[in-house]
């Protein structure tokens, strides 16, 4: 079966036309404080920032899914928080304003159950979500531009919007946003190490690392898998990287000791604070666990364990929320005893590596 047909476009443009920014923006308005609120300093180098643990829900309507959103920010604004942090493949929820789409979920769970695994056999017939994500991604871009540039700008913060799936001048890629004070979008990052579905949904990879400056220090936003190689950590810190937001959708178990091959290790290698957003939930057949959580260096976390705050469950939703002080991230790098950098080394060889 394929995404063609008058019927499918039909329904795309429908998709759009609910989707459009200025029915989604009036909604939020409705429900958003006035005036906007001003962007909240950074005092004496401390950020106060919140990982979000989100549990997948359908949304039917686009409406729905920017409320969530947007209950989700108003609760770590409670807490007085200037970062907030969304997770991996936040697009996930909208699968719901496809018709049926539930009705389909239903009768795969069924026939999991029944035999235990999918067959194969109907793979020829089957839609893949890459062709689905570009199917929908008309309707999504502008949704989740307008969506998370409001909440930015009406609560005078930084937020990174998770990351989404993306049709991208022909390609599909998985792309993580980040959104300043103002309402603007201040940078994006495409996933470079990709997941072997990932590769098989023929996603794209991305080909570089950012870094952005802002008032809350320099940030960054790989996105999951690419905290599994020290690497990524280490180029980020050689680009001035202060705080890293990483989000994730751990299409796993959830495994304590393979959890711990992301974001805790690279935090200490590379001396920087780490903040993970986690998807959870089951979706399509697709389980999905994690813990979302700050990291720093041992040295200054109170307990000297790196963690500076984790959500205890990692199946259901949650918010972990930690002051990050980059003065004492600041000196810590400055005076590290084993801290190590061969640039030389690095302009020599990882060109030719890793292209």
């Amino acid at each position: 079966m394929a995404l063609d047909g008058w019927k499918e476009k039909l329904y795309q443009r429908y998709l759009s036309w609910i989707c459009r920014p200025s029915r989604i923006e009036r909604h939020l308005r409705a429900a958003l404080p006035a005036p906007a609120q001003p962007a909240l300093e950074v005092k004496q180098g401390l950020v106060r920032a919140a990982a979000l643990q989100v549990e997948l829900k359908l949304s039917k309507s686009p409406l729905y899914y920017a409320d969530e959103m947007h209950r989700r920010v108003k609760e770590a604004v409670k807490e007085g928080v200037q970062l907030v942090v969304f997770p991996e493949y936040n697009n996930l929820p909208l699968l719901g304003l496809l018709p049926g789409f539930e009705k389909m979920e239903e009768a795969y769970r069924k026939k999991v159950k029944q035999s235990g695994v999918k067959d194969d056999n109907q793979k020829e017939e089957e839609i893949s979500l890459a062709e689905v994500f570009r199917y929908m991604s008309p309707a999504v871009q502008p949704l989740v531009h307008t969506v998370f540039s409001c909440l930015s700008a009406v609560y005078g913060l930084h937020i990174m919007a998770g990351s989404y799936t993306l049709a991208d001048n022909g390609n599909v890629i998985n792309r993580s946003f980040l959104y300043g004070p103002t309402g603007l979008r201040i940078g994006s990052q495409d996933k470079v190490h990709l997941l072997p579905v990932e590769t098989e949904w023929n996603i794209k990879r991305g080909r570089s690392f950012s870094v952005y400056d802002t008032p809350l220090g320099s940030l960054a936003l790989p996105v999951c898998m690419d905290a599994t190689y020290f690497e990524t950590f280490r180029i980020l810190e050689q680009k001035g990287a202060d705080i890293v937001l990483l989000p994730i959708a751990n299409l796993e178990e959830y495994n304590y000791w393979l959890a711990l091959r992301g974001i805790w290790p690279r935090v200490q290698e590379s001396q920087l604070y780490g903040i993970k957003s986690a998807l959870v939930g089951t979706i399509a057949g697709l389980k999905f666990t994690g813990r979302a959580g700050i990291f720093a260096p041992l040295e200054i976390t109170p307990n000297r364990d790196g963690i500076l705050a984790e959500v205890e469950p990692y199946d259901r939703e949650a918010i972990a929320i930690a002051d990050l002080d980059l003065e004492a991230l600041h000196k810590l790098r400055s005076a590290h005893p084993w801290r190590d950098s061969n640039p030389v080394l690095y302009r020599r060889y990882f060109p030719e590596l890793y292209s």
